[in-house]
């Protein structure tokens, strides 16, 4: 059987792919928790790297040691550096993947992708001047936190990898707070105070957070969508 590593950083991303597995379990294996289930025919690993290089980086390590996956696929949300892509747009970062982008488009015949180069980034980012600033001095359309320790980390075990993303946020269309509020790298959590005093001493920002809201879960249905139909398409 087929078996195929998933990762996301948060389960705020990865709940709605986790509903669609069948024959579900959690195991600690290593010392991380993984997520076990099966997509048709596939067997279906799923890791939480947490956000940023650190954590992924230890995790990463952990999920592959002595695992023979025929495939990893890093999964998840991204933002955009430019206004080319734009919200629930679906991309392969293609510096990153491995597998070909033809098949992958080939597995998703019915869904319009973007291939483009993406960067992996220590924090981030919201201002519009240092979106353009990073996709100017990179080349890149896309940022996340963590793809780029996966990459190396399936590198060195010989593993393919695909990059799947969807965009959660552009120039235009930023986060409903700083990035500091909506989440804690330190900490690996929203700090429900710190966000409830920005809202509570902003409160015309409460309609972009409803918004933002909307926005995630939309985004998490598209990339579910998409990744079940690269594992039951994949050859």
């Amino acid at each position: 059987m087929t078996t195929i590593g998933v990762t996301f950083a948060l389960p705020a991303e990865s709940s709605e792919f986790l509903h669609r597995l069948r024959n579900k379990s959690r195991a600690d294996r290593n010392g991380i928790r993984v997520i076990r289930g099966t997509i048709g025919e596939r067997a279906i690993e799923v890791l939480h790297t947490g956000v940023g290089e650190n954590i992924c980086r230890q995790r990463i390590a952990k999920f592959l040691d002595r695992q023979q996956f025929d495939v990893v696929i890093s999964a998840g949300f991204a933002g955009s550096l430019n206004d080319e892509l734009q919200v629930n747009d679906l991309l392969i970062a293609k510096n990153f993947s491995t597998l070909p982008v033809e098949h992958t488009r080939s597995w998703l015949s019915n869904v319009t992708i973007d291939a483009v180069n993406m960067l992996t980034v220590p924090a981030l980012v919201d201002s519009r001047e240092e979106r353009e600033k990073i996709a100017r001095q990179s080349g890149a359309s896309a940022a996340d936190m963590e793809t780029e320790s996966i990459a190396r980390a399936c590198a060195a075990h010989g593993i393919s990898l695909l990059a799947l993303r969807v965009i959660t946020d552009t120039p235009s269309q930023r986060f409903p707070a700083p990035a500091s509020v909506l989440f804690d790298i330190q900490q690996q959590r929203t700090r429900i105070p710190a966000l409830a005093k920005f809202f509570i001493t902003h409160p015309n920002r409460v309609p972009s957070l409803v918004h933002f809201a909307m926005k995630i879960a939309r985004a998490r249905t598209i990339l579910a969508n998409a990744l079940v139909e690269v594992v039951r398409n994949m050859r």
